[in-house]
């Protein structure tokens, strides 16, 4: 059986993610349900929105990812997730969410394993090299390197 994924998150962080999914598997689109938290929404409606949304994966496993532990789309999803039928996972990233569609055939328990693989497996410092066709002086004055 299909594993269903729901992502609970901070408008408009579900929605992109999801948005961006589809882009790459677009025969997803029933098994991936976004759920965006608006700022002003109280707590209460948003449960009610999720608990309505694992109504419709009809008894199908749901995998929830959320984006910030301790943020209310985490706590709105640990009130409607039971542990066993449906598990949660906090701090998704687009890899993350990538990788626990490619793998939603499997169990629920070992989605999880590859979630939180995909999540922090992709996670990485990046070299940073010039364009194959310039040079680059890493001590050249006229160069200036924008820092935040």
């Amino acid at each position: 059986m299909t594993v269903g994924i729901l992502i609970i998150a901070h408008a408009p962080l579900a929605s992109a993610m999801r948005a961006c999914v589809l882009h790459v598997y677009p025969d997803v689109e029933r098994s991936l349900v976004a759920l965006d938290v608006q700022a002003n929404d109280p707590p209460e409606a948003t449960v009610a929105a999720a608990q309505i949304i694992f109504e419709q994966f009809n008894g199908a496993p749901v995998l929830v990812l959320t984006d910030v532990f301790g943020a209310t789309p985490c706590n709105v999803a640990q009130k409607v997730v039971d542990g066993v039928q449906s598990k949660l996972v906090a701090g998704v990233n687009l890899p993350m969410l990538l990788r626990t569609i490619n793998y939603r055939h499997e169990s629920l328990d070992l989605l999880v394993a590859r979630a939180l693989a995909g999540g922090s497996q992709c996670i990485m410092q990046v070299a940073v090299s010039a364009p194959l066709n310039q040079t680059r002086n890493p001590h050249d004055p006229s160069h200036n390197d924008h820092q935040q």
